[in-house]
C-alpha cells in the first residue's frame, strides 16, 4: 500500500498511478473471476462489448475487447447471471476501475442455454460436426494421451482399463482442470501440449460424473475448437449418460463415462487373443483345403498333359522316326547295292589290268637289284643279279649272256 506524505499535494494523474500501482501489487486482481447480473451489454462499431456486473449493492464496470467478444456477442441479455474473468485496471480518462474482460460465461440456465444454441449454429455452419470429418480411431493405439484431473476417479479407471485390455499400449496422462472458471484455458493448453507430443496414436478427453453445470467447461468455444483441431482422433467420456456436450459432438468418437471411452480405445488381449487362435484354425484349414484343390489340380493337369504329350507329340514322333528309319534303311539298302555293283565291275576291271592276270597266263616281271622293273634286254649286262616274279613266286637269276634283237 501506498502512502501520503502529511500536507503533500499530488497531481490527479499521480493519483491514478499510485491506485493503479496499489491494484497491481494485488496479484489476486489480476486474474480474477467476478459472478453478478449483467447489465447493459452493447457491442460497440469498434468490435468491443461493454456491459456492467451488478451485485446486491454495488456494480463494476467492464470492457470487453474485440478479439475476445466474437463469440458472445448474441446470447447476453440483461439480467442474465454471468462470471466475467479478466483483471482489473484503473480507467483514468472516468476516474473508475473496472474489469478487462477476457472471457464471459453465462450461470443462468436461460442464458447458458442461448450461448450454447447459438454457438452450435455457428460451429455446425463451420462443419465442426459434420460426420465427414470423423477419423476412425486406431485398432491398436500404440500411445494414448490422457487430458483429465491428475486427482480424480476417470484417470484410475482408465489406467486400470489399459492396463487391462491392452497393456502394450503406453498411457501418457496430460493433467488439467476438468471444471470451474479456469478449465477452458487449461484444457485447450492440454491439447496444445497433446499436438507437440511424438507418435500420439490418439487422445482421450474424461472426467467423473456430475451435474449437467459441471459439463460447461466442454460447450465453450475454445474446448471445442480445441478437440476439433487435434492432429490425432480424438475421443470424449465426460461421465453423464444423458446429455452430450459440443465437446462430444465435435470429438471423433463419444462415450457417456470415462470407461466407456477407454473399453472402445483399448481392445481386449484376451479376445484379440482368441480371434488369433480362431483365425489362425480357419486359416489353416482354409489353407489345407486349398492344398488339397491345388494338388487335385495338378494331377488332373498332368494326366492332361501327358495325354496331350502322348497324343500330340509323343506317337506322332515315334511314327515319324519308324518312317525315317524305314526309308533311310530303304536307301542304305539301295545304296549298298549300287556300290557293290559299282565295286564288282571296276574289281573285274582292274582285274583285267592287273599283272598278275597277265602273269597267270605264264608271263613273269623282271627287276634289278634295286627293285625296278627290266623292261628291254639292252638294260642288262653280263653276270648281274635280277629277280624273276612268277604268278606265285619269285626266283634269283644271273645273267649270263645277253641277246639282244634288231
Amino acid at each position: 500500500m501506498f502512502k501520503f506524505e502529511k500536507d503533500a499535494v499530488f497531481t490527479v494523474d499521480e493519483v491514478t498511478n499510485k491506485i493503479r500501482e496499489a491494484i497491481y501489487a494485488s496479484g489476486d486482481l489480476q486474474n480474477i473471476s467476478v459472478k453478478g447480473e449483467l447489465l447493459g451489454f452493447k457491442k460497440h462499431s469498434s468490435g468491443h462489448a461493454y456491459f456492467t456486473v451488478i451485485g446486491a449493492e454495488a456494480r463494476i464496470s467492464c470492457v470487453l475487447f474485440r478479439s475476445n467478444a466474437s463469440s458472445v456477442i448474441l446470447w447476453p441479455k440483461d439480467g442474465d447471471e454471468v462470471l466475467v474473468r479478466g483483471r482489473v485496471d484503473v480507467y483514468g480518462a472516468r476516474g473508475s476501475y473496472q474489469i478487462y474482460a477476457t472471457t464471459l460465461l453465462p450461470l443462468g440456465e436461460g442464458a447458458k442455454a442461448r450461448a450454447r444454441e447459438i454457438l452450435f449454429k455457428q460451429l455446425t455452419a463451420e462443419g465442426l460436426f459434420d460426420i465427414r470429418h470423423k477419423r476412425p480411431l486406431p485398432s491398436f493405439p500404440r500411445k494414448v494421451a490422457l487430458i483429465t484431473s491428475p486427482t480424480g476417479a476417470a484417470v484410475q479407471d482408465v489406467i486400470k482399463i489399459a492396463s487391462i485390455r491392452y497393456p502394450a499400449s503406453e498411457l501418457l496422462v496430460i493433467p488439467s482442470l476438468m471444471q470451474g472458471a479456469a478449465a477452458s484455458s487449461e484444457i485447450k493448453e492440454a491439447f496444445s501440449k497433446c499436438a507437440a507430443l511424438q507418435d500420439i496414436s490418439l487422445v482421450m478427453l474424461v472426467r467423473g460424473g456430475g451435474s449437467r453445470d459441471d459439463l460447461d467447461t466442454f460447450d465453450s468455444e475454445e474446448v471445442v475448437r480445441a478437440v476439433r483441431s487435434c492432429p490425432v482422433p480424438v475421443i470424449t467420456g465426460l461421465g453423464h449418460q444423458i446429455d452430450k456436450t459440443l465437446s462430444d459432438l465435435a470429438a471423433d468418437a463419444y462415450a457417456p463415462t470415462p470407461s466407456g471411452a477407454a473399453e472402445r480405445v483399448f481392445p481386449d488381449s484376451k479376445e484379440l487373443t482368441a480371434n488369433l487362435k480362431s483365425s489362425m484354425r480357419s486359416m489353416n484349414a482354409h489353407i489345407n483345403k486349398r492344398a488339397a484343390k491345388i494338388s487335385s489340380d495338378l494331377t488332373d493337369s498332368k494326366r492332361r498333359l501327358l495325354f496331350s504329350i502322348t497324343r500330340g507329340v509323343y506317337i506322332p514322333a515315334s511314327e515319324f522316326l519308324n518312317n525315317a528309319r524305314s526309308s533311310l534303311s530303304s536307301n542304305i539298302t539301295y545304296k549298298l547295292s549300287e556300290a557293290e555293283a559299282k565295286l564288282s565291275s571296276a574289281a573285274g576291271t582292274l582285274n583285267n589290268l592287273s599283272p598278275l592276270s597277265v602273269m597267270s597266263r605264264g608271263f613273269t616281271v623282271c627287276r634289278d637289284a634295286e627293285g625296278n622293273m627290266i623292261k628291254d634286254a639292252s638294260s642288262l649286262s653280263e653276270k648281274q643279279r635280277v629277280g624273276i616274279f612268277f604268278r606265285d613266286g619269285k626266283a634269283e637269276a644271273e645273267v649270263i649272256s645277253i641277246c639282244r634283237e634288231n
